[in-house]
């Protein structure tokens, strides 16, 4: 394995690259849940760095095995991430419109003001499921980073893919520290802001990949 100056720039450019989309909605992420653990955060941007790692490995077996289908394919990414992160976007401000005007049982509060409330209502903000599907939608396009890599044998697509995993992880890890610190001044107005920008997020995905 020739590991060049040029080829881990290339690989961590591709990872800043691909790591962007990821960090927008780890921004959002944290704008739904601020006071969310370090163990929480380091969980969300690891699943984040997993499918940026999976998916240009896929794309490289692809580009070597099943080229034709994967290119034909290929038309459909950008209306999968359109449509994940429209749903996930549209469920995040129809669950913030819904908290309005909620009192709590137990000591009558708004729900929003309710700390006992928020916590739980945090806790249910993002699912694993949600969470897989971001990873998902915001790293899809990252197979056709296979057609980018497939010049390398295994072991360099292999070592590529976990540079831009490496990054990844680490930008994702900023855009939740971001998060964090923009949520305290948005406060309850945190995740309808959180759900528009993940929806902004989709069609700019949508808009790139076909124009």
């Amino acid at each position: 394995m020739n590991l060049t100056f040029a080829f881990l720039a290339n690989s961590i450019l591709l990872g800043i690259g691909l790591a962007m989309d990821a960090f927008s909605l780890s921004i959002v992420n944290a704008l739904s849940e601020p006071s969310m653990s370090n163990g929480r955060r380091c969980k969300i941007a690891g699943v984040y760095a997993f499918f940026q790692f999976a998916m240009p490995m896929i794309g490289w077996f692809c580009v070597h095995s099943i080229a034709n289908i994967f290119i034909s394919f290929q038309k459909f990414i950008p209306w999968i991430a359109l449509i994940l992160l429209l749903y996930i976007g549209a469920k995040m401000i129809i669950e913030a419109a819904g908290k309005k005007n909620e009192y709590c049982a137990s000591c009558g509060k708004d729900k929003n003001e309710c700390e006992t409330c928020k916590e739980k209502s945090k806790s249910k903000t993002l699912t694993f499921p949600l969470l897989l599907m971001q990873g998902i939608a915001t790293s899809i396009d990252a197979l056709s980073v296979g057609f980018t890599i497939s010049t390398y044998n295994h072991l360099m697509a292999l070592f590529s893919s976990l540079i831009i995993a490496t990054v990844t992880f680490f930008i994702c890890i900023t855009g939740l520290l971001i998060g964090k610190a923009t949520a305290q001044r948005l406060s309850s107005r945190s995740q309808t802001a959180g759900g528009i920008i993940l929806i902004f997020i989709g069609i700019e995905i949508f808009v790139r990949a076909m124009f």
